[in-house]
């Protein structure tokens, strides 16, 4: 799959994604609007049911209160005394009498405005009852608004006292309760409203956004569901793309190596045959050490080859042994230094260890080393520097391969370990392989218990650290 390809396929589910999450957010906002309608009808009925019951209450005419209509004040507490001893054991003819005697000598006296009839404990329990009826148990405020006073008279069960300019403060402080949309005029005649009782509930957002949480929190899972699996599917499609892109460089590669040898080993042959040398002992001799040669280094390559399927399965084990790495260094230095020395170049070892002896597989440690040092010398121009150190560390030994090389950048880093991934060489076209020597390395440090690292700057070379524990924590056979 080309970019071109990948780039569209990101684009439409983009696309797809973006126009999934606002169909979800519209959704979800028409259930949350759905849900404030169907609270907003419960709380109508619910007040006005209540508004019913208070009403009903005050056509009762056991319930009376006496005002100055000509002053508009309340009666004085001497009047009230009076008027409840005068009624205490009289008829309501004796009653009507002494209220006309009230009224010749303090004014004109009757009924006050109906919302002062009202019985605040009756209210509270009319309300509450009235809501829980309709399912709501939210926390709320409620009141009695005077039209004509423009203040409260009862707060949630409490007589709200105004008085001249604390009527304004009285609206101030209930803001919520004033400004609230729930509520229903009481003692309605004509287009006369003495009051209103009104309602307000201070966790309705919260309310209205959990009676949906629900879907929001599925919608947003599933969502994310997707995108998680949107990401991770292109990710797969980059990372299989390059896979595929390295392992056609290492088919191409493949190819080459062995079909040099192979080449070479025909040529031999046909020499041998050839009248000319197969009489001369000497000839056929060294004829016979290039194929033998030759076999050996195809061999090599399909040992590699190999070993990273069986890693691959991870279905090997390791033959533990106490392996001394001063010995395994040693030796494949020697073995790199003879490579390194043709080009005018050097290998320096540095021994720091007193106690160089490990748990481990030896023929794997010993591969691992020479991957190491052929990787450096490789890489490096001509003159190669290399450094190998072994050094012990805590609970285990370090070993650093350092080369004065090409480098590599931070991007080739994060990739270096990658099976088939090589680094690329700009000029130098001569570094052959297959792009399995680190993969492998990498594999072998991870079997054993230990950890790799680089560190490399373009242009200064590279330095590979190897830590690997003295016991490993991890089995083999």
């Amino acid at each position: 799959m080309g970019k071109k390809s990948i780039w569209i396929i990101v684009i439409l589910m983009s696309t797809a994604l973006i126009g999934l999450s606002i169909i979800q957010f519209v959704w979800i906002k028409w259930s949350i609007d759905l849900s404030e309608r169907n609270f907003n009808d419960k709380v109508l009925i619910a007040i006005s049911r209540t508004k019913d019951k208070i009403q009903a209450d005050v056509k009762d005419p056991s319930i009376i209160t006496y005002a100055n209509r000509s002053k508009e004040k309340f009666i004085s507490e001497e009047q009230l005394n009076l008027r409840s001893k005068k009624y205490s054991g009289t008829s309501d003819w004796e009653r009507q009498s002494f209220d006309l005697t009230m009224g010749s000598k303090y004014g004109s006296l009757g009924y006050s405005s109906s919302l002062d009839q009202i019985d605040n404990k009756k209210l509270d329990d009319y309300i509450k009852y009235a809501l829980d009826e309709q399912g709501i148990r939210l926390d709320y405020d409620y009141g009695i608004f005077s039209s004509k006073l423009n203040s409260f008279l009862i707060i949630n069960g409490n007589h709200a006292v105004s008085i001249g300019d604390s009527q304004v403060s009285n609206v101030e402080s209930n803001k919520s309760l004033y400004k609230s949309d729930y509520q229903t005029p009481l003692f309605e005649n004509g287009d006369k409203v003495s009051g209103y009782l009104k309602v307000y509930f201070p966790d309705k957002g919260q309310y209205l956004i959990n009676s949906v949480l629900k879907n929001i929190l599925s919608s947003i899972l599933f969502t994310g569901l997707i995108l998680f699996c949107f990401v991770y599917t292109i990710n797969v499609i980059v990372r299989q793309k390059k896979v595929s892109e390295m392992k056609n460089d290492f088919i191409n590669n493949m190819t080459h190596e062995f079909k040099t040898p192979i080449a070479t080993i025909s040529l031999a042959s046909d020499s041998i045959l050839n009248s000319n040398i197969i009489g001369s002992k000497e000839k056929i001799k060294r004829f016979l050490g290039i194929i033998k040669q030759e076999n050996k280094r195809m061999l090599s390559q399909v040992e590699k080859v190999l070993q990273m399927a069986v890693l691959d399965q991870k279905d090997f084990t390791l033959n533990k042994t106490i392996v001394n790495m001063i010995e395994v260094v040693n030796r494949a230095a020697t073995h790199t230094r003879l490579l390194v020395e043709s080009r005018e170049g050097i290998v320096r070892t540095h021994i720091r260890s007193d106690n160089s002896n490990v748990m481990a597989d030896h023929t794997h440690l010993s591969n691992l080393v020479h991957n190491l040092l052929d990787n450096a010398y490789k890489y490096s121009p001509e003159k190669p520097e290399i450094d190998v150190t072994l050094e012990d560390i805590a609970k285990g030994v370090k070993i650093t391969v350092k080369d004065n090389g090409i480098g590599m950048t931070a991007e080739n880093q994060k990739n270096i370990f990658d099976k088939f991934y090589r680094v690329h060489t700009g000029n130098l076209h001569d570094v052959k392989g297959f792009g399995l020597g680190l993969s492998y390395v990498k594999a072998i440090v991870d079997a054993h218990g230990g950890t790799i690292s680089v560190q490399s700057e373009l242009g200064k070379g590279s330095s590979f650290m190897v830590f690997l524990p003295r016991e490993s924590s991890r089995k083999g056979n």
